[in-house]
């Protein structure tokens, strides 16, 4: 018997700080958007591209009208993302873990810091050199290290006729992961949640996992 059903993932919800700063941000009617690289080495890619996607869609959800080319837009939405090179963390079996407590040392999103490659996730354990180990004859905990990676989106809007600032948001998380194929998408999500926010408030955005269809045959 195959029973087909929805149920979340088992990878917990991805979480996020937002900071959004916003003056004067017109309503959509009337007004026309385009998304462009704030980096100029970006413009022109298609892995940008695909991010400017998400962020036309956000921006149409909210009732703003995609322009036919950013000479033709009202508002310039000037977008950014990148991936940090990790630090190694080292966990503990049984004891408390930093690695994602409440609002643990967040930073400002500071483009430098991130890259655009994605670099290979690690994860060391069997050594007794602190990278993990586990002695089963003294009782000792499990010990792993493993790499967190720091992740950001910068958004910016201005009035494309005379270059004024409307809106900055900046979006940072903590994951284990660096593909960009699936930070970004969150990073994105987490911006538009109840956007424009609060002008200068640091709120964190949880995302919760997508459902899948499971099938179990019997």
């Amino acid at each position: 018997m195959i029973i087909a059903g929805l149920a979340a993932c088992a990878t917990p919800g991805f979480k996020a700080d937002v900071t959004r700063f916003e003056t004067q941000l017109p309503a959509p009617a009337g007004e026309s958007f385009a998304v462009v690289a704030d980096d100029p080495a970006l413009a022109g890619g298609l892995e940008f591209s695909l991010y400017a996607d998400q962020v036309e869609a956000q921006m149409e959800r909210l009732g703003y009208v995609q322009a036919a080319s950013p000479d033709d837009a009202t508002l310039l939405v000037r977008f950014d993302y990148g991936v940090d090179k990790g630090r190694e963390r080292v966990r503990s079996t049984g004891f408390y873990d930093p690695f994602y407590s409440p609002w643990d040392r967040y930073r400002g999103f500071h483009r430098s810091r991130y890259y655009r490659s994605s670099l290979r996730y690690r994860t060391r354990f069997g050594s007794s050199w602190g990278y993990g180990f586990y002695d089963p004859w003294f009782g000792g905990p499990e010990v792993r290290s493993y790499t967190v990676y720091t992740s950001g989106v910068d958004m910016k809007i201005d009035r494309a006729a005379t270059g004024e600032r409307l809106f900055e948001g900046k979006a940072q998380a903590l994951s284990t992961s660096d593909r960009l194929q699936y930070l970004v998408p969150n990073l994105v999500e987490a911006m538009f949640t109840d956007f424009p926010g609060n002008s200068g408030e640091t709120v964190r955005i949880s995302i919760k996992p997508e459902e899948k269809t499971v099938r179990r045959v019997d």
